[in-house]
């Protein structure tokens, strides 16, 4: 009988897992999984990520120098960028109670949301299995919240180390299938083959670790602030779980290029961050906290670290009040 590349691919992730769970003494839990939002009839995929050392940063511009080595911790990522059907319920409290199969809990129902935006925030892209987009830094870590009221799951955004942590999959490279530009369209949504536009999640081939689309379609934001010299004091260092904490409301890292990038800014360790500008057309004064009305290009993945921190430390990252911008 001839075994289908699809199942030898997993078996081989599943093995190299199974292995690496056996010499850290992980828990059998930490294999992939399905997340139900209770009471709706959605659901997001997560794969677990495995701990480890890497090289970050290593690039060619100024502000992925120098490459330093950086141990990550091992946590579970979404496969696939958060789409408008899971976002939709946090934006819109009223969708929510129309499709729940009970009462809100009061937790969820007295949660602070999105303003409906003013503009079609999808950008006549559509919403079906299309990534969400246009959410501020501050909106991205508030549907976490939701998330974690709807699940009793600490969810939250990854830090910009997990993100090309994740995203390298083990290889050292420009992409983690090499150097050769020509195989992203197998990979990736980009500027070459993208038509302008997003595209529902998940149709091309997934990286090493199962992740789709972590390259282009749409950038992800991460928890970290953008310093452009952020690598320089950790020369000659070997640190663990690294994070740039929020300070001020610009500007905030986001990755992996998105469906109007060259093929150079797909690199994994290319970094970008979050400008005002995309804020520009916004008439409201102070701005909105939960929009970015000229960012069509940015959306999010979620992560869950593997030991979940207090109660007292998950509510004291959830509980940050927005930074107003005039």
């Amino acid at each position: 009988m001839r075994i289908s590349p699809f199942i030898a691919f997993y078996a081989v992730v599943l093995l190299g897992l199974f292995s690496y769970q056996a010499r850290q003494g992980l828990n059998n839990d930490f294999v992939p999984y399905t997340q139900i939002i209770p009471d709706t009839n959605q659901s997001f995929d997560l794969v677990p990520i495995p701990g480890g050392m890497f090289e970050m940063g290593g690039g060619g511009l100024e502000d992925e120098q120098p490459n330093h080595e950086v141990e990550i911790s091992p946590f579970w990522m979404g496969t696939h960028e958060i789409t408008w059907d899971v976002f939709e319920l946090f934006l819109d409290k009223n969708f929510e109670e129309a499709i729940a199969e009970k009462p809100l809990p009061v937790q969820v129902d007295g949660l602070s949301r999105p303003s409906i935006p003013y503009l079609d925030m999808t950008f006549g892209m559509g919403k079906e299995n299309m990534p969400a987009i246009g959410m501020t830094q501050y909106g991205a870590l508030q549907f976490c919240r939701w998330l974690y009221l709807k699940t009793g799951v600490f969810y939250r955004l990854p830090t910009e180390a997990e993100w090309e942590y994740a995203a390298k999959a083990g290889a050292k490279g420009k992409y983690f299938f090499g150097e050769d530009e020509t195989k992203l369209d197998d990979y990736a949504w980009y500027a070459a083959n993208a038509d302008g536009s997003t595209h529902p999640v998940g149709q091309k081939l997934p990286n090493p670790w199962g992740l789709y689309d972590i390259l282009g379609n749409v950038m992800e934001w991460t928890a970290d602030q953008y310093l452009p010299d952020a690598y320089q004091n950790r020369q000659s260092k070997r640190i663990k779980d690294p994070i740039v904490p929020i300070k001020t409301l610009y500007p905030g890292v986001v990755r992996g290029g998105h469906y109007k990038s060259e093929a150079e800014d797909l690199r994994s360790s290319r970094r970008f961050y979050s400008k005002p500008d995309w804020k520009r057309i916004d008439p409201q004064i102070p701005k909105s906290q939960w929009w970015f009305p000229e960012a069509p290009f940015l959306g999010l993945r979620v992560v869950r670290p593997l030991h979940s921190p207090s109660q007292e430390e998950i509510m004291a990252y959830y509980d940050i009040a927005p930074i107003p911008d005039y």
